[in-house]
C-alpha cells in the first residue's frame, strides 16, 4: 500500500463523494505500509460517518494519536472507537485529560472545551491509553512529536486558553499539543492537529526528532487564524527557508491566513478539506 493521508473531518468538505460532513475540528487517517494511524477524531460524528463514505476499514487501524485535548479533536472518539471495535493504542500527552476552558475576556464565563468523555468510558470502548510527553516511534518511519518546545519568539499560546489547577483557572500552556511525523523518500510529511505551539516550532522539532532536514509535505491546522502581520511574515519566510514543497491547510488556519499562504506558495498550496487524499 502506498503511503497516504486522508482527511476524515475538517471545517469544509469536498464535493465527492457526495454526503461528506464538514465540522469544526480535524481528523486525519495516515496509512503507511506497516501502520495505519488516526490523528484526532473530529468534534462529533463526522470522522466516523465520513470514514464510511471514504471506504475506511476501521479494523485495520493500529493506533489513534490525539494532538491535544480540545473537544474539536476528541469529541468524535466515542464514534471512532465504536467503529474500530477492538483494543487499540491511543497515544497522547499526560495533560490531554486536563480540564480545559476558553475565556477571551474577564467578563465572559469560561466555556469548557476539553475532552467530552471520561477516560473510563473510552477505555471500555477499547482505548489503551499511552500517555507520555516524549516522542513515540510507532514504526521506523512514523513518530509522534511528543511535547513541542517553544523556540521562536513570534509564536505564542492564545491567552484565552485556560485550564483548572487546584481549583483555580490559569493560562493553559497546551503542553499536550503535538503532531505526527512521517519519513518518506521525498522528505518529511508533517500532520498538524492545531499547531498551538506554532507551525515553525513544530517543523523545527520534526527535523530534530527525525534527523531529516527536508520537509516535503505539511497538512493540518496551522493556528494562524489570529496571527499578526509580523507572525505571518516570519512564518512564510521560515516555510520557504525550510523548503516545504506541499502545504495543505485546514481547520484553525483561518481564511485570511490561507489566502495569504496561497498567494505566497502558489501551486504548492491547497485547501486540505474533508475527503482530500494525498499520496506521500
Amino acid at each position: 500500500m502506498a503511503n497516504r493521508l486522508t482527511t476524515l473531518s475538517e471545517n469544509t468538505a469536498s464535493a465527492r463523494p457526495r454526503g461528506l460532513l464538514a465540522e469544526w475540528g480535524l481528523s486525519v487517517l495516515v496509512e503507511t505500509e506497516d501502520q495505519n494511524v488516526v490523528l484526532d477524531a473530529g468534534a462529533s460524528i463526522s470522522a466516523a460517518r465520513n470514514g464510511f463514505l471514504l471506504g475506511v476499514d476501521w479494523q485495520r487501524i493500529d493506533t489513534v494519536v490525539l494532538s491535544h485535548g480540545h473537544y474539536d479533536h476528541t469529541g468524535g472518539l466515542r464514534e471512532v472507537m465504536s467503529r474500530i471495535n477492538k483494543r487499540v493504542k491511543v497515544v497522547a500527552h499526560p495533560d490531554v485529560f486536563d480540564a480545559k476552558y476558553i475565556q477571551m475576556s474577564q467578563d465572559e464565563t469560561p466555556v469548557y472545551i476539553g475532552i467530552p468523555f471520561q477516560r473510563a468510558e473510552l477505555e471500555s470502548l477499547g482505548a489503551d491509553f499511552h500517555l507520555t510527553a516524549e516522542p513515540v516511534w510507532l514504526t521506523d518511519s512514523v513518530v509522534t512529536s511528543g511535547e513541542i518546545p517553544m523556540v521562536t519568539d513570534y509564536e505564542t499560546i492564545d491567552p484565552g486558553l485556560c485550564t483548572r489547577r487546584n481549583g483555580e483557572l490559569v493560562p493553559d500552556p497546551v503542553a499536550d499539543d503535538q503532531a505526527l511525523f512521517i519519513k518518506t523518500d521525498k522528505g518529511l510529511a508533517v500532520v498538524l492537529g492545531c499547531a498551538h505551539h506554532g507551525i515553525i516550532n513544530t517543523l523545527r522539532h520534526a527535523q530534530e526528532v527525525t534527523g531529516m532536514k527536508q520537509v516535503h509535505t505539511v497538512i493540518g491546522g496551522t493556528h494562524l487564524i489570529r496571527a499578526s502581520e509580523m507572525q505571518m511574515e516570519m512564518t512564510i519566510a521560515e516555510l520557504k527557508e525550510i523548503g516545504v514543497e506541499r502545504l495543505g491547510v485546514s481547520h484553525c488556519t483561518g481564511m485570511g491566513a490561507a489566502v495569504r499562504l496561497a498567494e505566497e506558495f502558489g501551486q504548492k498550496f491547497f485547501f486540505n478539506n474533508t475527503g482530500i487524499s494525498v499520496a506521500l
